[in-house]
């Protein structure tokens, strides 16, 4: 990508003010022709912000845009995607009762000679789109039955869908397998061959010199920093974005696991509602201890999310074969209220539709799993327990908020992540099930993030983590279970492997590339 390309966007004196808070401030951004741009910065650092003016999300704005050496004003995203800008946001925005079909053509149908929906056109052209980023599925399938990562890869073929200039990612990966991970960065290489500009915003410090030509560097609004991609090093990203050196990311030595906490034997579940593309546990077993962390690994589908929420009580299953035993007693959660009962607590992949109510405060998403213990003499809800708790937690956590009272969708991502963190230790758990702890959230939150389950390890609980971030589980893990089809397969100490080990496990080969 040579730097006297032509620009297809020039953004100058962006400013945005949210209230008290100055979200955007006199920032200059451009995106060229066949350049990968990447936008990076903490969250709450103005990256959301200043793409959703430039998406038309955002109207009320100073500063001016220029598409392609035009002054634009955008009316909303509709006029944006008229002009080529289409936007892939970090929080999916699907329609979960609509086909796959219907929400990439969701207000774009195509029509028959008598004006009705050609529902077999748009089927057509959503299989063809499906195969472009590299997966099979049914384009009729609600898409409120596929996983997160399938919906975050839907998101990315109906932006696809619009033929834009302009493609801006907010996150794609977050949820995604490594596999689909290499198929998007093929898409992006061919959209680049093809001419268009991409903005790409990750917290995944290692794809950034992979696919980006350009790194900019948003802190409190502002243009600290750009770098040219391919050298930029993880350290110089990081102490750009938060203004001081980032020290090493993953935790300390949280000390000798204790004895056996969990024991899972041979687990089997047999859903009421078999769901396509899950594959529910079919045979696994596996330990962890007390104060001992303990990895979950796979590609997208091999199991992870499906066996945390059936010992948490909240997936499909109808019946059991095999045995869950916790402190050596069997347990088999009907319920999320159960399964807190007994001491399983946890912290779901889409905080913010499984995680959270957005539109309440941050005080009752903290205290409501709580609630029942704050009352007094089992009647009337303490209010002033309910603010010392949620208080206590805040504090704890670092959360960034200027008020209890504050709705926690006006958070930051990696302060909601904290939320729901938060409340979770607040039922003092035996055992944390966590699936993808810091999808979506910046390095420093990822940070806080680490220190904390490196706390939580060291009180004697015990932790199950799901991740799709191999470096997250060797760095933060103990031990390391591969799943795959619903299986374990393989047990990895992460003393003991690197990145590729594990990659090559999660596929079924060896290192070295051999299958096994």
């Amino acid at each position: 990508m040579a730097n006297d390309a032509p620009k297809l966007v020039r953004m100058t004196g962006i400013g945005k003010r949210y209230g008290g808070v100055l979200a955007c401030q006199d920032v200059d951004f451009d995106i060229r022709a066949g350049e990968v741009h990447a936008l990076l910065g903490e969250n709450g650092a103005g990256k959301s912000t200043l793409m959703k003016i430039l998406s038309g999300d955002v109207t009320d704005y100073s500063g001016e845009i220029e598409i392609e050496g035009a002054p634009v004003r955008f009316g909303g995203p509709v006029d944006a995607q008229r002009a080529g800008i289409a936007m892939i946001h970090q929080e999916l925005d699907l329609v979960p009762g609509l086909s796959i079909a219907e929400n990439l053509y969701l207000g774009r149908e195509p029509r028959t000679r008598i004006g009705t929906v050609d529902g077999k056109q748009m089927r057509v052209w959503t299989q063809a789109l499906l195969r472009r980023i590299g997966i099979e599925l049914d384009p009729r399938r609600p898409v409120g039955e596929l996983r997160v990562g399938e919906q975050q890869l839907v998101t990315i073929a109906r932006a696809l869908s619009l033929d834009a200039k302009v493609l801006i990612m907010d996150e794609p990966t977050s949820a995604l397998s490594t596999a689909e991970v290499e198929q998007l960065f093929a898409v992006i290489d061919e959209l680049r061959r093809e001419g268009a500009g991409i903005v790409y915003i990750s917290h995944r410090m290692d794809e950034i010199g992979r696919v980006a030509d350009r790194a900019t560097v948003l802190r409190n609004g502002r243009i600290v920093e750009e770098f040219d991609a391919r050298q930029m090093t993880a350290e110089q990203a990081a102490e750009a974005m938060v203004g001081r050196p980032v020290r090493t990311l993953f935790r300390t030595s949280h000390g000798e696991a204790g004895e056996e906490l969990l024991r899972v034997e041979d687990l089997v579940v047999h859903p009421r509602r078999p769901r396509s593309g899950r594959n529910e546990p079919a045979g696994i077993s596996l330990t962890v201890r007390r104060g001992e962390i303990v990895g979950l690994a796979g590609l997208l589908g091999a199991g992870r999310t499906e066996l945390l929420e059936t010992l948490y009580g909240a997936g499909s299953a109808g019946r059991w074969d095999g045995r869950v035993l916790l402190d050596g007693v069997d347990v088999r959660p009907r319920g999320p209220r159960a399964a807190l009962a007994k001491g399983i607590a946890f912290v779901p992949e889409d905080r913010r539709i499984s995680g959270l109510v957005l539109e309440h405060s941050v005080l009752a998403n903290t205290v409501v799993s709580i609630v029942d213990k704050l009352r007094i003499a089992g009647v009337v809800v303490s209010r002033r327990a309910e603010q010392a708790n949620a208080a206590e937690s805040a504090k704890r956590l670092r959360v960034k908020l200027s008020s209890l009272a504050d709705p926690v969708g006006t958070l930051s991502g990696g302060n909601q992540q904290k939320v729901v963190f938060g409340r979770m230790l607040l039922t003092r758990p035996k055992l944390l099930l966590l699936d993808e702890p810091t999808r979506g959230v910046d390095i420093n939150a990822k940070a806080e993030i680490y220190q904390l389950l490196s706390e939580i390890a060291g009180q004697g609980i015990g932790v199950l983590l799901a991740s799709s971030e191999l470096a997250e589980l060797i760095g933060v893990c103990d031990r390391v279970v591969v799943l795959r089809g619903g299986r374990n397969v393989r047990e990895l100490r992460t003393s003991e492997i690197e990145e590729a080990d594990l990659l090559a496990a999660t596929m079924g080969e060896t290192a070295a590339g051999g299958a096994r």
